[in-house]
């Protein structure tokens, strides 16, 4: 699954969510009573091994006029140890009817429910014996969900403004439960035979293709699905709807069809082809044939991750899949072309080989995430995705350097702490982990050692160590006997150099040993250089912002150190195994740079010289270093002023070398990280000096700015970029931007919202124009009525970061209402509002009134209510209102959310927010009065919204 962008103007931001929630710690308070008062005769969270499911039959009939269905589930079974008691999931159904299909005759099944733990227990009068198979029936009722997991209610408003109904499945990561009654944990794989009965004026898809449609009484039609693969649960799916759909079919013959809702059918042409050309990708990568005859993919109207990989029949936002030539932006482009390869990715990560437990949820989100960029990289090269990589590696960074971090894979039982494992963690630190064990081992080794791992695990459920070993000697394996010829040329060619042994020879290679450090514990470690001619000192401790240093005691990694100096282009490497070490550079250097293209998943400091040789670089010759390389310097050199480490003033003098750069990865860095500066003094009365560090970092940037052109012309890259830009300048009221942007405005109403504008540039024109009364209700008429997904994203956006605050408050209010804004989209609105100086205490009032109906619709542990109380909270630093956040979140019981991830995330955040102020503040006053030319020239008196 993917989450959904939640930041605005974070570039291709895509990252997770779903599930149930349900407090607890694993084990149901004993012992379990039934709701009938009869003790459960289960009282663990997780289901016996006694029996597991070989196939189900379901026939699911939904009623879109009184919003619920009935079911009927036919579940064949086979025993492991004898028993005379069946325990499975059912969730918020009601079961009428439960039958042991025996051969002399059907039986009746008594059956107890447990509702804490979502559980139903069978008991049969005789004992089911042990090796033998068996059949039960359950018949069962439900009403359609009205949140965005299980069999759920979804709706849209077509253009004369008729509501139309709709109902579709999420049930990643504990869901299907609420469906239908199933052994619901992703290691009971089986097949699924499902019969779907509709109204004519509706179709149903599933995940295998339809065989046949019979005629029921009452104008009633019954599709009949083929039987799927065998499969987890939690990737079965269904859809009722009146969608349309093209179709294409892959070079190796698989059907690939693009379904939406009537009016935006003409907007599937591109993620049709992108599906083509990225399915045939991973066939051939993963030497493995996909092996279902067909792929759909739809766009739900109400969804409320980014996507979901159900095999066969992906499912996404619509604006991860709906794309106009016209109207979307190159950055809408880049994110639907990843967000699709991301879900066929994980056709083979996740669909084929699962994770056995939810612990080890990496290594199917960390591998989607990682192969995202392996793919477009080869498939769309005019995407230029190298530039955006690295983003994902710092946003990993920023929760990954907290306490309340946890490890790639992480203990986990009940539903809501499930849920809070779709986090940056999981997807956006495991993909940069294997990107730095690819690199590592070389991208031929690695690509061999995954084919292997996908090869040997088909159809079964693995943990971690089975990764490591597909990766350990893999020129060994037979498999390569049915391999690829680039493969045994690869293993056949080998040098005394090649692959890992760049690193130290061969029989040391211990690929488990390495990567369980990176695994099994939190965080990353910062490395610290000290050069003194050739020899240079290394050490190593955890990154952690935090004022107990013995929290970063005890942990200890296998680095992968790579360098580069400026006597040779060459890439040198060292693998760091204890907590000091020396290496010897071939000759003295003036500078040397660790971490080259942060291939690493590491942080790093230059004691003595070492910074200033590097600021002296950047300021002289910054090209001598990759784009990547300059942006891992920005990011590292400002995260070390946050635990002490640098001083400000050294981070702030590398920075101003930013006037001459003009590639994205080091631009949006530069401003990730001067802008959090004035955000927090944003939420504190301090004009005068936020003022002046707004104007310092215009006038750093504005030669760049003055030369970005209002149109859609250049790269992905630049455009992406020139999109960034000038939506910072608009907000900063650069006079320039704000001048063009109204006159392109003005232009654009006294056409009626008919003029085309550039699709790039069209966010700054909006934000503009939405600081305004007339121009705010002009915008959010043209959002009520358009049918264009990016259209309404880039107004939405622009009306949250009005100074509008009435129209700030109706906004979250109409969204949380659904009417006319998604309530899909309010944490989206909620994040941005926070942001916007003129938002932020609105955001968190409604975050605290509104709290019960968020977590009932968004659920307990989901990435959106994550999303929110990091976005409410995490740009202030008072002690006043650090005990304002405690107060609220304290109050909550373990049921209604006081345990989660994020509220740690956030008090931490806070308390970090607190120390760098007190620590910088001064400073920050003394350098920029020093190196403001005429401070306050650029603050202006207006100082509007989120950038």
């Amino acid at each position: 699954m993917l989450a959904v962008p939640i930041l605005l103007l974070v570039l291709v931001p895509y990252a997770p969510t779903f599930g149930a929630q349900l407090p607890g710690n694993g084990k149901a308070k004993s012992p379990p009573v039934a709701t009938n008062g009869q003790p459960f005769p289960w009282d663990r969270m997780r289901l016996p091994k006694t029996v597991s499911p070989l196939h189900y039959s379901l026939t699911i009939h939904p009623n879109l006029t009184t919003l619920d269905f009935t079911g009927v589930a036919r579940i064949q079974l086979e025993v492991h140890e004898d028993t005379s008691t069946v325990v499975l999931h059912s969730k918020d159904m009601v079961i009428s009817n439960a039958l042991l299909l025996a051969p002399q005759g059907p039986r009746p099944l008594r059956f107890l429910e447990y509702p804490p733990s979502h559980q139903l227990a069978l008991l049969s009068e005789e004992v089911l014996i042990k090796g033998r198979m068996y059949e039960v029936q359950l018949e069962y009722a439900a009403n359609l969900s009205e949140s965005y997991h299980g069999f759920y209610k979804g709706s849209y408003r077509t253009s004369s403004g008729e509501l139309r109904v709709m109902a579709s499945t999420q049930f990643e990561a504990t869901s299907a439960r609420a469906a239908f009654p199933c052994f619901d944990e992703p290691a009971f794989k089986a097949n699924f035979t499902i019969q779907i009965i509709r109204e004519s004026r509706h179709i149903a898809i599933s995940n295998m293709p339809k065989l046949k449609t019979v005629k029921l009484p009452g104008d009633l039609l019954e599709d009949y699905f083929d039987t799927s693969v065998k499969m987890s649960t939690y990737l079965v799916a269904f859809i009722v709807s009146d969608f349309l759909s093209v179709s294409k079919t892959t070079r190796h013959g698989v059907n690939i069809s693009v379904y939406a809702v009537p009016e935006k059918i003409d907007q599937t042409a591109f993620a049709l082809d992108a599906a083509v050309k990225l399915l045939d990708f991973y066939d051939d990568y993963f030497d493995i044939p996909y092996p279902l005859p067909k792929q759909d993919l739809a766009a739900i109207p109400d969804f409320q991750s980014g996507a979901m990989e159900n095999w066969g029949l992906t499912t996404y936002r619509e604006s991860g899949l709906l794309f106009d030539p016209n109207k979307s932006s190159a950055s809408d482009k880049l994110g639907i072309t990843m967000v699709i390869a991301h879900e066929l990715a994980h056709q083979w990560f996740g669909n084929l080989v699962t994770m056995e437990w939810w612990n080890d949820l990496w290594l199917n989100e960390g591998f989607a995430k990682f192969m995202e960029f392996i793919s477009v990289d080869v498939t769309y090269p005019d995407l230029q995705v190298d530039d955006f990589f690295l983003g994902k590696c710092f946003e990993a960074m920023e929760v990954d350097s907290l306490s309340s971090s946890h490890p790639i894979s992480t203990p986990v039982e009940t539903p809501a702490q499930i849920q809070e494992m779709f986090d940056d963690v999981s997807y956006d630190k495991g993909a940069c982990v294997l990107n730095m064990l690819r690199d590592f081992l070389t991208p031929e080794a690695f690509e061999l050692g995954i084919i292997r791992y996908l090869k040997s695990y088909s159809y079964q459920n693995t943990v971690n160590s089975h990764l490591w070993d597909s990766l350990t000697n893999i020129c060994d394996s037979d498999d390569l006997d049915e391999g690829r010829m680039k493969h045994k040329e690869f293993c056949s060619g080998r040098k005394p150099q090649a692959g890992a042994s760049k690193w130290y020879s061969d029989d040391e290679l211990d690929v488990r040993g390495i990567m369980d450090t990176w695994t099994l514990q939190e965080g990353f470690p910062l490395v610290t250089v000290d050069i003194r001619g050739r020899e240079v000192r290394l050490s190593q401790e955890r990154y952690l912002k935090t004022d107990d240093p013995s929290l970063t005691e005890g942990f200890l990694w296998q680095i992968p150190l790579t360098y580069m100096t400026s006597a040779s282009t060459t890439v040198h490497r060292f693998l760091l195994k204890t907590k000091t070490d020396v290496l010897y550079l071939p000759e003295e250097a003036d500078w040397v740079k660790f971490n080259v293209n942060m291939n690493g998943y590491y942080m790093v400091h230059y004691e003595g010289q070492g910074w200033s040789s590097l600021i002296s670089l950047l300021k002289n010759n910054h090209t001598a270093l990759s784009s990547n390389d300059r942006a891992s310097l920005i990011n590292n050199v400002f995260q070390l002023v946050s635990i002490g480490k640098v001083r400000l003033d050294t981070a702030l003098e590398l920075s101003l070398y930013l006037s001459k750069e003009t590639q994205i990865m080091a631009v949006t860095q530069g401003l990730g990280e001067l802008v959090p500066l004035y955000k927090l003094m944003e939420k504190r009365d301090m004009t005068a000096l936020e003022n002046q560090m707004k104007g310092f970092i215009v006038e750093l940037f504005r030669d760049l700015i003055d030369r970005q052109e209002w149109n859609d012309s250049g790269s992905l890259s630049e455009r992406v970029l020139r999109s960034y830009l000038l939506m910072f300048a608009c907000v900063r009221n650069h006079p320039p931007c704000v001048s063009t942007a109204t006159r392109l405005f003005n232009e654009w109403r006294d056409s009626d919202g008919n003029m085309s504008l550039p699709s790039d540039v069209n966010l700054a024109v909006f934000a503009i124009g939405a600081r305004t009364p007339e121009g705010w209700d002009f915008l959010f008429e043209k959002y009520r009525v358009s049918m264009h997904t990016s259209i309404k994203s880039r107004i939405k956006s622009a009306l949250s970061i009005s100074p509008l605050q009435d129209k700030l408050k109706w906004m979250m209010e109409q969204s949380l209402q659904g009417e006319v804004m998604k309530t899909q989209d309010l944490p989206h609105v909620v994040i941005s509002i926070s942001r916007n100086p003129h938002g932020f205490k609105l955001a968190w009032d409604f975050l605290r009134a509104n709290w019960p109906a968020l977590v009932k619709k968004f659920d307990l542990g989901s990435h959106s209510i994550a999303g929110m109380v990091t976005g409410a909270t995490n740009q202030y630093s008072t002690r006043e209102k650090l005990e304002e956040v405690r107060g609220f979140f304290g109050s909550l019981t373990e049921e209604t959310g006081s345990e989660l991830r994020c509220i740690q995330q956030t008090y931490e955040t806070i308390q970090d927010n607190i120390r760098w102020m007190d620590t910088n503040l001064p400073l920050l006053q003394t350098w920029l009065d020093r190196h403001s030319s005429n401070p306050g020239t650029q603050a202006h008196s207006q100082a509007h919204v989120d950038l």
